[in-house]
């Protein structure tokens, strides 16, 4: 049961003593509802006139208003406080609603504008009764997910993207007639960041994924927003590697492998493996053909960084926290393949020197491309028997325990030789000045340098 914070219950008193009620409504009271603990509180204020709602909530400490129309107040960074509302489309796109708040709303008709029958439960803080218009508690009961009115849930086809992804974090069935009109709505009024809000949750949150993308793949929504994603389907694997299922049916088990290996990361970097699981393979299109009468996708990690981009564009994503999202997610497609390699390369009697791990640490974290490259090894066989696997996950567990030696299984090396000990050593800021700066550093990721005299000594070389 969730644990209401005492500022919630605090702010429902006030509410009270004013002549109003408080309810909380949405997701924290489905959470408690299914024995999670909610993260964020919403309460709808019935019976209070917004001017008066304000001064109650300003009471509690700064207001930071969302919406003055319809009196949407934030009271701290987890709590929401808002008027009942109703909202009329005016326009096209998920902001084209005129949005009126009303005191004196029903629960019923408050309850009706929203989504899901699941998010549709108002909750008294105070004295806990529940109020289920929509039944939204049977629905949770039965693992059902379910619109609350056909009249209006098209109005914002962000409910499409939202149906997936809670789909796959319930692991909830979406109900025939509402699986029937998401296939019918078309999605592509949506401004990138509100499809990447989504699309990160069903990520991150959802244990398998995969679930949530092959709705999107069946209502139609990867054909209408990822093009790139849309043209794996009927691209077969090779047989060896994948005897059923084309590169699609490949990605979204690799998508469910990788959410297992992410979490002991930093929030931006479960991001980046997420993303590169979901991209990894976006070059096989181009690439897949028939040669000596057996199916090769030659270069196709290569040719996926474009695509890639154009993912990723889409998304709006960048950078998250100071960390170059984009850029990992990029080298992680182009350099997926490098493990196997390395691997593979060192079976046959050809070693693969330290040189090549500290470049490679250079372009991409060895780590998160350790657990794409495991997602995409583990991810390889529908019927989940990992004993066909040629190489299981052996070629991946070799490759980050030879990182780990190496200590570049986070990043390359930072350079011995500084700028600063060249001009000790009189030599001007100049070309020559990167020159030997990049020569000696070089040399250091090859192990031939290993300490500053070493370095110091060799740049007296090149200087002279």
């Amino acid at each position: 049961m969730s644990v209401i914070p005492e500022k919630v219950s605090a702010l429902s008193m006030a509410v009270r003593d004013a002549g109003g009620r408080a309810m909380l409504v949405g997701g924290c009271v489905r959470d408690e509802l299914m024995g999670l603990q909610a993260k964020d509180w919403d309460l709808e204020v019935y019976g209070v006139e917004p001017e008066l709602l304000r001064t109650i909530v300003a009471e509690f400490g700064e207001v930071n208003a969302v919406g003055e129309v319809f009196a949407v107040y934030k009271v701290g960074t987890d709590l929401d406080v808002s008027l009942p509302r109703r909202e009329r489309k005016t326009a096209r796109g998920h902001r084209g609603f005129t949005v009126e708040g009303d005191p004196d709303m029903s629960f019923e008709e408050a309850c009706s504008r929203r989504d899901f029958t699941i998010n549709a439960i108002l909750k008294d803080p105070l004295t806990s009764e529940i109020v289920d218009p929509f039944d939204g508690q049977g629905d949770i009961r039965s693992g059902v997910l379910r619109m609350v009115s056909r009249d209006t849930f098209a109005e914002d086809s962000l409910r499409v993207l939202r149906a997936a992804q809670f789909a796959a974090r319930f692991r909830f069935d979406v109900e025939p007639v509402t699986a029937e009109l998401c296939r019918s709505i078309d999605v592509t009024d949506l401004p990138r960041e509100r499809i990447w809000g989504e699309l990160e949750k069903l990520l991150l949150i959802a244990e398998e994924p995969s679930i949530g993308l092959e709705l999107l793949y069946e209502w139609g929504v990867i054909r209408q927003l990822f093009p790139e994603l849309q043209a794996l389907v009927g691209v077969p694997q090779e047989p060896d590697w994948h005897p059923e299922g084309d590169v699609d049916v490949h990605t979204l088990m690799v998508v469910d492998e990788a959410r297992q290996l992410i979490g002991d990361l930093d929030h931006s970097r479960q991001v980046a493996v997420m993303l590169g699981a979901v991209c990894h393979d976006l070059g096989k299109p181009p690439t897949t053909e028939f040669v000596d009468g057996r199916i090769r996708s030659r270069g196709h990690d290569e040719a996926g960084v474009e695509p890639t981009i154009s993912f990723l564009d889409k998304l709006g994503v960048f950078t998250l926290g100071g960390f170059d999202v984009r850029e990992q997610v990029i080298q992680l497609v182009r350099y997926h393949l490098k493990p196997g390699e390395y691997y593979n390369a060192e079976n046959r009697g050809n070693p693969v020197g330290e040189g090549a791990f500290r470049r490679l640490a250079r372009m991409v974290e060895p780590d998160l491309l350790y657990r794409v490259a495991k997602a995409d090894s583990l991810g390889r066989y529908p019927d989940g028997d990992r004993s066909k696997m040629i190489f299981g996950s052996e070629a991946q567990e070799w490759f980050i325990n030879r990182a780990r030696s190496l200590e570049v299984e986070k990043k390359a090396p930072e350079p011995i030789l500084m700028g600063r000990h060249l001009i000790e050593l009189g030599l001007s800021p100049g070309r020559d000045f990167r020159r030997i700066l990049d020569a000696i550093y070089e040399m250091q990721l090859d192990g031939k340098i290993t300490d500053l005299d070493g370095a110091v000594a060799e740049a007296k070389t090149l200087i002279h």
